[in-house]
């Protein structure tokens, strides 16, 4: 079984309750449920809240594959890891190991089930044991080491051509596949060989802070 798991908490600090605030008409939460709703490739679309507010706008939803799975508010504080709540679900349904997870980010609501889609085959077929969606940057990028700033994606005194240059991949933390079996194992989202699935440049954004909500918007009436 293929399984697409979509944690959401009641207690955003920057935007309160972000995962159920309208976006582009609809509570945030409900873009992403609704790609891995549509992805032919998952089988359960499981969202895990403290929220009983949260959960009445989902179950409305009335989307055939999703399901609530009700969170410990303790794996739903400012500092609890997105790993915990993975974990305590993961024990607490006793899920099969042989099961395939599929970790989705209600702050990317850009993501769209094509990408779902695409990602599982992907990593499919890469032999992959883990992988994640991410975007091409080409940006040159520098590090601040004790002997100074370092450039580490591009050599300062060859600048490449923009056209010439690969960039480097970075994770949009839309969506992340591992095993279940993986996860309990190694307590993480990623793990063995991993695989990266490039998405369009325009799903790097994610909803964090409130000018995020204005840009993703416009964003999402343009893709």
């Amino acid at each position: 079984m293929n399984i697409a798991f979509i944690p959401v908490r009641g207690g955003s600090k920057s935007i309160p309750l972000k995962n159920i605030k309208l976006l582009n008409g609809k509570p945030l939460v409900y873009w992403t449920a609704l790609a891995a709703n549509e992805a032919k490739c998952i089988d359960k679309v499981v969202i895990a809240t403290d929220s009983n507010e949260i959960k009445n706008t989902v179950l409305g939803f009335k989307l055939p594959k999703v399901e609530i799975y009700d969170r410990n508010p303790a794996n739903a504080q400012d500092e609890s890891s997105t790993e915990s709540v993975m974990l305590e679900y993961l024990q607490a349904e006793k899920i099969s190991e042989d099961d395939l997870f599929f970790l989705i980010q209600a702050t990317s609501p850009m993501l769209k089930s094509e990408h779902i889609e695409g990602m599982y085959d992907y990593f499919v077929s890469t032999g992959a044991d883990s992988a994640f969606s991410g975007v091409r940057e080409k940006q040159f990028h520098w590090i601040e080491t004790n002997e100074g700033i370092k450039p580490i994606n591009y050599d300062y005194k060859n600048r490449p051509r923009r056209q010439n240059f690969a960039g480097i991949i970075a994770e949009n933390g839309a969506c992340y596949i591992n095993s279940v079996k993986n996860i309990l194992k190694d307590k993480c989202r990623l793990s063995g060989k991993i695989s990266a699935y490039e998405l369009p440049s325009y799903t790097a954004y994610e909803i964090d802070e409130k000018p995020d909500w204005a840009i993703v918007e416009e964003l999402m009436k343009k893709y």
